[in-house]
């Protein structure tokens, strides 16, 4: 889950499936947060959870949608697909990453986005983490 703008949750589940994903997201987003997502159906019971929901729908080649006509395309979920790209880039070189390893894989990377730095200024942020 991301925020547009702002920070990324990832956690890796044993499953997808509603039950699963349901304490994650009501642990995450606050109630009544539009939240925006693909069609693929284990979101399509946000609502009855208390939040706002729109789709896109990939299947018929919709990828973002201007909701008011104001040439600003509202509905989207383009923030979390570069986010995924941006990891499996950040993954390729290492090659063949055991299930045991990937949570760490994924909450260094987590991190690293979320601490908005990079090259130098990562290891402050790094260190103000562990010294706190």
């Amino acid at each position: 889950m991301i925020q547009r703008g702002g920070q990324v949750v990832i956690q890796m589940l044993e499953d997808v499936r509603q039950t699963t994903i349901r304490p994650l997201i009501e642990a995450t987003i606050r109630p009544g947060t539009l939240v925006l997502t693909d069609e693929y159906t284990i979101y399509h019971r946000l609502p009855e959870w208390g939040f706002e929901h729109q789709t896109v729908c990939h299947h018929a080649g919709e990828y973002a949608r201007d909701e008011d006509g104001d040439g600003f395309h509202e509905v989207h979920v383009n923030t979390m697909e570069g986010f995924w790209s941006l990891l499996r880039s950040w993954l390729r070189p290492h090659r063949g990453i055991s299930q045991e390893h990937l949570p760490l894989y994924l909450g260094f990377f987590e991190f690293v986005h979320n601490a908005k730095n990079r090259g130098k200024g990562l290891m402050d942020s790094l260190l103000g983490l562990l010294l706190r």
